[in-house]
């Protein structure tokens, strides 16, 4: 570069300031030494950045355009500095998360702002995983911690949550207007459409939650899962965090069965490396299990 980061750090002070005079105070230089440097820039540059106006330098076009771009590179590279900072005193600069589809989100975002307080510079991937997939994200590494309703063996976890599952239809379904006279067989819920989640792990699938039924038409996420229950297209078991706005105005309607009416789960924060890990992974697990616990 022909013109030094400390040149564009003087000519954004110069603006910023007012003056050459209140530079040169704010820096701790000479006037003369702040001159110099604007002059050493300007043989630099194909066209000036300053016109003086009596007594009064004002900024040209282009130095109205270069104020902007210095602003932004100045910035970067205090970004950088910082992030340099932060790997010496072993701060990861990205750290990973799996958070299966179960997980109520109230809790992991409330978790996520206040790591995001405490290592605004880290970045964090949040993978959204369910069934094998959380096994396989902890099992190759991919991930720090994992927020899962199945602790993998070789692995420890902390219990952060419970969730309940439970039968659902739309109120329009067939089996909502049934429900209300008797309690459903498991024999006639299973030859109605079932609808599930898709296993995101590419190596082995489980059909967790699965009756075997006669039909199953299967969904990436919960989101679209739901929206499927909702048009009528067939009943689903779902987390109850997810849906209750939609049990409490009547769109949904809760089946109620002979047995297996409801499901109770129970979410595990897992730690990939527990022992081994950095200190902003350490204190984004320490975060996240104090939001679920005031949940």
């Amino acid at each position: 570069m022909k013109v030094s980061l400390e040149q564009w750090h003087i000519f954004k002070t110069i603006v910023d300031e007012g003056s050459f005079a209140a530079a040169a105070e704010t820096l701790s230089k000479s006037q003369s030494g702040i001159s110099y440097a604007m002059q050493q820039m300007a043989q630099q540059l194909p066209a000036p950045v300053f016109e003086q106006q009596g007594r009064k330098a004002t900024l040209t076009a282009t130095g109205q355009t270069l104020y902007r771009h210095a602003s932004a590179l100045l910035q970067q590279a205090q970004a950088m500095e910082d992030l340099a900072r932060d790997m010496a005193e072993g701060i990861e600069s990205e750290i990973a998360i799996a958070a299966d589809a179960l997980t109520p989100h109230k809790a992991l975002f409330k978790g996520l702002q206040q790591f995001s307080a405490h290592c605004p510079r880290t970045r964090v991937k949040v993978y959204e995983t369910t069934l094998s997939g959380t096994d396989e994200a902890l099992l190759s590494g991919k991930v720090q911690i994992a927020i899962t309703a199945r602790v993998p063996p070789g692995f420890m976890g902390d219990i952060v949550a419970q969730v309940t599952m439970i039968p659902v239809v739309a109120n329009t379904h067939p089996l909502a207007s049934r429900t209300k006279e008797y309690p459903i067989p498991e024999t006639e819920l299973k030859q109605e459409r079932q609808i599930i989640i898709r296993d995101s792990g590419l190596k082995r699938e489980q059909d967790a939650g699965w009756l075997g039924a006669e039909q199953r038409w299967t969904f990436s996420h919960f989101a679209t899962s739901i929206s499927a229950v909702k048009a009528g297209l067939g009943f689903a078991f779902l987390p109850m965090h997810y849906i209750q706005p939609e049990l409490n105005n009547g769109e949904l309607v809760q089946l109620q069965l002979k047995t297996g009416g409801q499901r109770q789960l129970t979410l595990y924060l897992v730690q990939a490396r527990p022992g081994f890990t950095g200190p902003a992974a350490t204190f984004a697990t320490q975060a996240l299990i104090n939001a679920f616990n005031y949940m």
